[in-house]
């Protein structure tokens, strides 16, 4: 067997891990404000409706935060086993803006996550409604470290490369690097999307189910105004992430749109669908729409757009991925604004919470926005292939010399390993979903923080089902 094919080993066993981890904290992310929405709502209009329904996601919330952990902290140990040429080679960039991300957000988020799951009846609500508050900024900092330094892999800057090792001359623009804030806002936004549409989706599984109660209701309408407006936001910012894509990475998007190359003086046009074939060097049965891709990438009907054929075979990224995975994202994308104007108009007809052919809609809309956001990271980390760092080293030269046996049986273990023990924490987590909020009609109205009541325990949230 030939050394690529323990290369392809080690980046799909790095592609299952990354897959399964970063579906946690994008649910964690959404939730973690949400949580403070409610809790804040809460305080302001002493609705126990708020109350109940920041009880019921917080026991969801703290069982996705503890596989997101536990995934992370797998997924990178890869980097000192599968790429330690990598990490010897990048790890004095990489290294420190994980361990701001350790220091800053984990460190806050541990900190204040006690308090806010178990300190309901210990302590004032000013203090808990702060910690709720900080939990939700831990998780929006992790971000941000951790998008500087996978954007920083993408748009490299601020270093210099001495002795076979990047050596960091400016750290600013290492961690403001040129796809940084438009990656950011990209992941945050997609993160409170795809919590939105499985919080709606929770709301109408009850709904379709008859159980129409005003958290229930309150459910769905929080998550379709999160659609209503998010949704058209996150296509602004995709737009202004493909430009910026396009004057840094143009082997990438002449990639997502399999354009092999440019007729004279002609516009680009918009492939919809095809079949781009890497060997042939053309997209097969491609069915085009003039003008419309020199004018959705740079906003000009005249000029053009990178064509594959204008970069080294060596150098051009697999577009018979990306051309698919970023379909799926946009087409995604663009049915999850379909489904937040149709709750609009349904609300103004005072139908929303009555219309099962929306409700339906609505439930298999539930992991649209993960399985958008996993297409989309497939898209940026395919689409910056051959490069780990991209122009400056390859991915060939970042993997570990391990044999093809040891990596089939570390992804064949990965692969059962993941599937029980996070199959079963997905199991726990729709069960609680199934199970719903629940009214605590036997408090005191304004019960709260540092009053007596059922502390909210993520794990004894299921004892019986509906």
């Amino acid at each position: 067997m030939s050394a690529l094919e323990a290369i392809d080993l080690a980046r799909i066993q790095f592609a299952f891990t990354v897959s399964f981890h970063i579906i946690f904290p994008a649910i964690t992310i959404g939730l973690a404000s949400y949580l403070a929405v409610l809790e804040g709502l809460w305080l302001k209009t002493h609705d126990d409706t708020y109350r109940d329904l920041y009880h019921f996601w917080s026991k969801i919330f703290a069982v996705n935060f503890g596989m997101g952990v536990v995934s992370g902290l797998v997924m990178a140990y890869q980097f000192g086993t599968n790429w330690s040429r990598f990490s010897d080679f990048a790890g004095s960039i990489t290294g420190p803006l994980l361990t701001y991300e350790v220091l800053t957000a984990f460190f806050l988020e541990a900190g204040f996550l006690g308090v806010m799951l178990f300190g309901w009846n210990r302590v004032g609500r000013r203090l808990h409604f702060f910690a709720t508050v900080m939990v939700a900024i831990g998780t929006l900092i992790s971000t941000f470290w951790i998008l500087a330094s996978n954007s920083w892999m993408q748009t490299p800057q601020g270093y210099e490369v001495v002795n076979g090792q990047v050596v960091p001359v400016d750290w600013f623009a290492v961690i403001f690097n040129p796809s940084f804030p438009y990656r950011l806002m990209h992941m945050a936004t997609a993160a409170f999307v795809a919590t939105a549409f499985f919080i709606g989706a929770s709301a109408a599984w009850h709904l379709l189910r008859g159980r129409d109660n005003p958290a229930i209701r309150r459910m769905l309408s929080m998550a379709m105004w999160m659609a209503l407006i998010v949704a058209p936001l996150q296509a602004v910012i995709g737009d202004m992430h493909g430009l910026n894509t396009l004057k840094y990475q143009p082997a990438k998007i002449a990639a997502i749109e399999g354009h092999w190359e440019n007729e004279g003086n002609e516009p680009t046009p918009l492939i919809l669908f095809g079949l781009p074939d890497m060997k042939a060097e053309k997209t097969r049965f491609a069915l085009e729409v003039p003008y419309l891709g020199s004018l959705i990438l740079t906003h000009s009907l005249e000029k053009q757009i990178p064509a594959l054929k204008s970069f080294p075979p060596e150098d051009r990224p697999n577009a018979a991925i990306v051309f698919w995975t970023f379909r799926v994202m946009a087409g995604l994308g663009m049915l999850m604004i379909a489904v937040g104007l149709w709750s609009l108009w349904l609300r103004q007809r005072g139908t929303l919470y009555q219309c099962r052919p929306f409700l339906y809609l609505a439930l298999w809309m539930g992991p649209s926005g993960l399985i958008a956001l996993l297409a989309g990271w497939i898209t940026t980390e395919v689409g910056r292939q051959p490069w780990v760092v991209y122009g400056v080293m390859r991915t060939t030269d970042a993997v570990a010399t391990h044999s093809v046996q040891q990596l089939s049986a570390t992804l064949l273990i990965f692969v059962v390993v993941y599937f029980a023990l996070f199959g079963t924490g997905l199991g726990y987590m729709m069960r609680l979903v199934r199970k719903g909020p629940q009214v605590y009609a036997d408090h005191a109205p304004h019960g709260g923080p540092g009053q007596s009541r059922t502390p909210a325990r993520p794990l004894s949230a299921a004892d019986e089902e509906n």
